[in-house]
């Protein structure tokens, strides 16, 4: 039997983190790197990915990157080429990436709905199907969807517009189940973190104006910190995990708990 600090290590594992070089994707990838494992980070712009690779390596991890559109197929396949031509086959996906676009659903323009679903849903489905497929040759593989409490319940018409976001972090979520039972038989475990208000570049333009409502409405009254995704990704990356599969779990200073 394992001990406890054997069962977080990473030590060999190769982890992909998509959106990885900023917030929450990036501290994922450095919790990832300090359990062990090496860490190829992609991102849409170079000008975050080269200045996040730095500050990996400076942290001591093995660390590769490059930029790629999620959403784009022939950008996945070669983004996972060049991953493992780097770093080893993908043991560990982290579907990180994603966007949103604030507007009342009934004035969301067309184009910003399928760039929100592309990044936020196809581009987690892409990078699944195109990983899994080195995974079920190797019977072995870790998936992490990075999804929302925005996608398990919806919000009175005072919070925040943004249809395309919830429909894709839930649809990721529904996702993770297909996944996690289809691909069980292969040893691929697929599950998903659903963080609440963290402050992020997606929400520093609406989390000061949601303070008051998380301080009297979240159990915890504080959004979440530094520091506080790390060990859920690390825990279910690793073998301290191995019979948890198909779930999504709350990040969220207990607020998914709360019932009206």
């Amino acid at each position: 039997m394992q001990t406890v600090n054997q069962l977080f290590r990473l030590d060999g594992r190769t982890a992909l983190i998509t959106g990885g070089s900023r917030g929450l994707g990036e501290e994922m990838a450095h919790g990832l790197a300090e359990a062990g494992a090496s860490v190829y980070i992609v991102a849409r712009r170079e000008k975050w990915l080269l200045p996040a690779i730095d500050s990996l390596r400076a942290a001591g991890a093995k660390c590769a990157g490059s930029t790629c559109d999620v959403a784009d197929q022939t950008q996945v396949k070669e983004t996972v080429r060049r991953a493992a031509e780097a770093l080893g086959p993908i043991d560990i996906l982290v579907n990180n990436a994603g966007a949103t676009w604030g507007a009342p659903a009934e004035d969301m323009p067309l184009d910003k709905w399928d760039s929100v679903i592309g990044a936020s849903l196809t581009g987690a489905f892409l990078f699944s199907q195109e990983c899994a497929r080195g995974m079920i040759a190797r019977k072995y593989g870790r998936i992490i969807n990075v999804a929302s409490i925005a996608g398990m319940r919806g919000s009175l018409p005072r919070g925040i517009h943004c249809a395309g976001y919830v429909a894709a972090k839930g649809g990721l979520i529904a996702l993770t189940r297909e996944l996690a039972c289809k691909w069980a038989q292969y040893n691929i475990r697929v599950n998903a973190i659903a963080p609440g208000f963290f402050p992020t570049r997606m929400t520093e333009n609406v989390l000061p104006h949601m303070i008051d409502d998380i301080q009297k409405n979240v159990p915890l009254a504080r959004p979440g910190r530094d520091g506080e995704m790390k060990g859920v990704a690390v825990f279910l990356a690793s073998d301290a995990s191995n019979y948890v599969t198909g779930q999504t779990l709350a990040v969220d200073g207990g607020s998914t708990a709360v019932t009206v």
